[in-house]
C-alpha cells in the first residue's frame, strides 16, 4: 500500500531508538528516547495559498530530518509504522 499524504502533510518513517548509550551502557525499551529523526517518504502537494496557488514543500522525498518529540500521527501500513504530519512540526534538515 503507499500513502499519499494532502496538503503541506509528510509521510515519514521513523528512524530506530538508540539502544546504547554512549559510554556503552544497554537501555532497555522502556528507558529508550522516542526518535525523533525520520527519512521522509512521501510529501503532499503544498499548502494552500489564499489566491488558490500551492506553496512548495522545503523538504523532499529522501530527505533525513529533525522533526518536535509529540508531532505527527502514528500509522501502521503493511506492519510498517510511519508517521504522518505537517511540514511545519519538521525542525531542520539534517545532511
Amino acid at each position: 500500500m503507499k500513502l499519499i499524504p494532502l496538503g503541506d502533510k509528510v509521510v515519514l518513517r521513523p528512524l530506530e531508538a538508540e539502544e546504547m548509550t554512549a559510554g556503552g551502557i544497554v537501555l532497555p525499551d522502556a528507558a529508550q528516547e522516542k526518535p525523533r529523526q525520520g527519512k521522509v517518504l512521501s510529501v503532499g502537494d503544498g499548502r494552500l495559498n489564499q489566491d488558490g496557488s500551492r506553496s512548495q514543500h522545503e523538504v523532499t522525498e529522501g530527505d533525513r530530518v529533525l522533526y518536535s518529540q509529540y508531532s505527527g500521527t502514528e500509522v501502521t501500513v503493511d506492519g510498517e509504522s510511519l508517521l504522518i504530519m505537517s511540514e511545519s512540526d519538521i525542525l531542520a534538515i539534517v545532511s
